[in-house]
């Protein structure tokens, strides 16, 4: 699973099976790609510049699993952010579709602790930046309407 969601692959797939199926996939493949990207740019690109945080030590993960893991701070998890970033904005304009991408997406935060990438308070961070991002993927439209006028 680590792997599929390397660079957001998994994400970027899903979207494009949802783009063949008829415009309500279309656009909530929009929804999560868009909150898929604000969800990374604020995870990625502010918090893990300002907080810099060390991986949790090696010794601590009980099996042989340890990969090489990044260098770049621990906190919070791009990952996760980034899947559930996906997952909610595809549930707010089709909650079908979100709830099965929910799955990979837990699987993929489970995954980040049980490797040791992360501890599950940056697990934790990284579902609240895509949260967030949705939400404001959500409210965008609006938001823009209403500065419009």
């Amino acid at each position: 699973m680590e792997d599929a969601a390397q660079h957001t692959k998994l994400w970027w797939g899903a979207a494009a099976v949802m783009c063949t199926v008829g415009w309500r996939a279309r656009r909530a493949a929009a929804a999560g790609l868009a909150s898929m990207a604000v969800a990374e740019l604020v995870s990625n690109g502010v918090l893990k510049q300002v907080c810099a945080r060390e991986r949790p030590p090696k010794e601590w993960i009980s099996h042989e699993d340890v990969h090489e893991r990044p260098d770049s701070s621990s906190f919070p998890s791009g990952h996760t952010a980034a899947g559930v970033g996906f997952s909610a904005a595809v549930a707010a304009v089709w909650p079908l579709a979100g709830a099965v991408c929910a799955v990979p997406a837990l699987m993929v935060a489970a995954e980040r602790v049980h490797t040791g990438a992360h501890y599950p308070s940056d697990v934790a961070a990284g579902a609240a930046v895509g949260l967030a991002a949705a939400a404001l993927v959500h409210q965008a439209p609006r938001l823009a309407l209403r500065l419009l006028r």
